[in-house]
């Protein structure tokens, strides 16, 4: 069965224009935290746990010396938010050339969806894509941070990142086949 998939491609140009969410209070026990050790195993996981249900599979055939290749790339960052010691999502970050930053994938598990988490992880991953020259020697400050969604994704993806700040610069309207995408 084929559908129409609607891809947005959005990005903030200064860090003045993150507009952050506000932070779950702290009885809800939700904190986040880099994970510094490229673990091809735990980035499999929090890829499979997010995506699952939102039709995210161009990462489902990599092995495990594939994502090592990628998570040791210098620029790339993944962070995670726990509630109370859970995992409930990531952000991963992508330094790319000339000070560019994209979030390659965010997202929160099914279970910790609707909980006020997402606004808050994806406005922390968001200000680290801006700082992200402060933990990479010899990396250029960042000039622009992106990110793109599609009608794929979670109901409120892109209405959360508009309201982060992100502005859509670009459109596409494709036949989707039914292979899957991110």
């Amino acid at each position: 069965m084929s559908i129409t998939v609607t891809t947005w491609s959005l990005e903030q140009t200064s860090p003045a224009d993150l507009a952050p969410a506000q932070e779950p209070p702290a009885s809800a026990g939700v904190r986040i935290v880099r994970a510094e050790i490229p673990s091809p195993e735990f980035n499999r996981f929090l890829y499979t746990s997010v995506g699952a249900d939102v039709a995210w599979t161009d990462r489902l055939g990599w092995t495990p010396d594939r994502w090592r290749e990628f998570l040791e790339r210098p620029g790339v960052e993944t962070w995670v938010a726990y509630e109370r010691g859970t995992p409930a999502g990531y952000i991963e970050l992508d330094g790319q050339d000339e000070g560019v930053v994209e979030i390659a994938y965010f997202g929160l598990l099914p279970a910790f969806r609707g909980r006020r988490i997402g606004g808050h992880l994806l406005s922390w991953g968001t200000g680290r894509a801006w700082d992200l020259a402060e933990r990479w020697a010899g990396r250029p400050p960042t000039k622009r941070v992106w990110v793109h969604t599609c009608s794929k994704d979670g109901p409120h993806a892109l209405d959360n990142y508009r309201r982060r700040g992100f502005r859509v610069f670009d459109t596409k309207v494709e036949i989707d086949a039914g292979t899957g995408a991110e």
